[in-house]
């Protein structure tokens, strides 16, 4: 689900400052190295808007790579030091992906898929709630911040007790991409 910690035109922060040198020191990095997992804090400055890149992701979805997309803009941000907020930059890693590129630029020239990111936003910040990174909402539960596996498993486990998963052998079946029958 789509969300921006600070949505155009609310002033977007800098690595450079306070704030995030102490976040990333005391709670990003040291969370990072217990999972194994290659984070930097990306040095552009100030932190891009994100919304190009939202909406970069309406369009990979309806071509089949919404989840390789998601992945690579992570990527290409944490690791990567992109600045995901500029047209040519999300351009070449829709390249990568091997979206079309001409196809690509042009919606987020046009703002193609500005409407579809906004209704998603409304859903996340007004219906879901969602009100900080990360959030999992699991079944009833919403967890709120990063837990570790053992936490998310529990409560799973917790929810399924409640209302157990129904095993249909045919009809709707519902992916990251969308539903078939």
């Amino acid at each position: 689900m789509p969300y921006e910690l600070r949505p155009y035109p609310t002033e977007t922060l800098r690595p450079e400052g306070e704030y995030l040198q102490n976040a990333w020191k005391n709670s990003v990095y040291p969370m990072a190295d217990h999972y194994g997992v290659k984070m930097v804090l990306p040095k552009v400055s100030p932190q891009p808007y994100t919304h190009l890149a939202f909406e970069g992701y309406q369009y990979a979805k309806e071509h089949g790579k919404a989840n390789e997309y998601n992945h690579r803009m992570f990527t290409a941000f944490f690791q990567d030091e992109l600045d995901i907020g500029d047209i040519d930059v999300l351009t070449s890693i829709a390249a990568e992906l091997g979206l079309d590129t001409e196809e690509y630029k042009l919606a987020l020239e046009t703002r193609k898929h500005k409407e579809l990111h906004l209704q998603s936003l409304q859903h996340a910040y007004n219906e879901a709630n969602i009100q900080a990174v990360p959030t999992f909402i699991i079944g009833n539960t919403v967890v709120q911040g990063a837990r570790p596996k053992e936490v998310l498993e529990q409560i799973i486990e917790e929810e399924l007790k409640v209302k157990p998963i129904p095993l249909h052998t045919e009809g709707m079946v519902c992916g990251p991409d969308g539903c078939d029958s």
